[in-house]
């Protein structure tokens, strides 16, 4: 199969796992799952057949790592970044001392004034490096990447996740725990 037709694929289970299942007949359980066969189903009905084989595919060589089974293969989620109200049951954890996040150079002024919000999504998405937050910035023009005083957050009572992806998560960054780096 090829790589243009797993990049649509992607981009489709991220539109409906993440913001809008209602629209394809799905419903998202606890944690986000739904179960692969119904996923299938609901894809086909939709004019966007897609086989076991590609969604393991997907899941499999997704870089951004967006989507996981469960431990029986039998449920598949979208790993963060939903618009839809959902409970992925993370764990609250200690995060490491600092974390990173990458955005486009015209969201600098608001971000230093404001901090990081989550706007639409459930939660603000950090990075463990440099380098992913980079890529991320670019994805918004000239990438910037801020760091996050997270230990310092932590111990001021801040939760953090971390989603299966790695992905780090939190509700918000207030600006005095961010550097422009």
């Amino acid at each position: 199969m090829s790589d243009s037709r797993l990049v649509k694929i992607s981009k489709y289970l991220s539109k409906y796992l993440r913001h809008t299942p209602d629209a394809i007949g799905i419903k998202l359980a606890p944690g986000g799952w739904v179960a692969v066969d119904e996923l299938i189903t609901a894809c086909a009905k939709n004019k966007f057949p897609i086989t076991r084989q590609e969604l393991e595919a997907v899941v499999e060589s997704s870089e951004k790592q967006r989507f996981s089974f469960d431990s029986t293969g039998t449920l598949i989620r979208a790993n963060q970044g939903h618009s839809v109200e959902v409970d992925l049951q993370l764990e609250p954890v200690v995060p490491p001392d600092e974390l990173y996040h990458g955005t486009g150079h015209k969201s600098v002024d608001s971000i230093m004034e404001t901090g990081l919000c989550k706007m639409s999504r459930h939660h603000v998405h950090l990075s463990k490096d440099i380098a992913t937050a980079q890529t991320v910035g670019a994805r918004h023009g000239k990438p910037v990447v801020f760091a996050i005083s997270a230990a310092a957050m932590h111990q001021a009572g801040y939760i953090f996740y971390c989603s299966d992806n790695g992905v780090w998560l939190v509700d918000r960054v207030p600006p005095e725990y961010l550097q422009k780096i």
